[in-house]
């Protein structure tokens, strides 16, 4: 029995909006960042989905995000775990500064290698091989064992710390993860082999 695994980015948050680093620092979602996690839960309501359990970070945007996608499908009182290890990544020096000043502090290019690459993490920050180190043992050992048993499980989390899942189920290069993009709100929907590896993905659209 394979089990099913439903990642979601959540909504745009206030500092997605005014085009801020966010990571570890707590903005709530906008208006449309609500509208976007309510669309997601009405298309996963739509395909009759049911969750066993959810997981989603210590950061308001995130756990906004999951409660109003369990509200969609009509389960709003289920279990839900929250952990930091699901955090976006930290952005350390970056984190609170518009993307468009750092760019000229530090040049665009020096910025896009923070923003873009695997491995060189901004100043006092994580890169995503970083955020990978903490999100991989966590998915290994409270997630997947989870799916593993058949179940249904949501996360909802943030555009890096879900990046570095996608890297392993969809088995991305470290090249091909810097220029992947996950949308706010869009839920990927991952049924899993009994090697744990990804049988199928389908991405619900708005």
């Amino acid at each position: 029995m394979s089990g099913t695994l439903v990642l979601v980015r959540h909504g745009q948050s206030e500092w997605n909006l005014k085009n801020l680093f966010t990571g570890w620092k707590d903005p709530d979602l906008t208006e449309l960042g609500v509208r976007e996690a309510t669309q997601a839960g009405e298309l996963l309501a739509a395909r009759g989905m049911q969750f066993d359990i959810a997981f989603t970070s210590v950061l308001r945007r995130a756990q906004r995000t999951c409660s109003i996608i369990l509200d969609g499908v009509g389960q709003s009182g289920l279990e839900t775990i929250r952990d930091e290890a699901l955090n976006e990544r930290d952005y350390g020096g970056l984190s609170g500064l518009n993307k468009d000043d750092a760019r000229e502090r530090w040049g665009e290019e020096q910025v896009h290698i923070w923003r873009r690459s695997y491995d060189t993490p901004p100043p006092g920050g994580e890169s995503l091989k970083d955020t990978g180190a903490r999100v991989w043992p966590y998915y290994i050992r409270q997630i997947l064992p989870r799916a593993m048993r058949g179940e249904t499980v949501l996360v909802a989390a943030h555009g890096n710390s879900l990046r570095s899942l996608v890297m392993v189920l969809d088995g991305l290069s470290r090249e091909a993860i810097t220029e992947l993009n996950l949308d706010t709100g869009v839920p990927m929907i991952y049924r899993l082999n009994a090697d744990t590896t990804a049988a199928s993905k389908e991405i619900l659209h708005h």
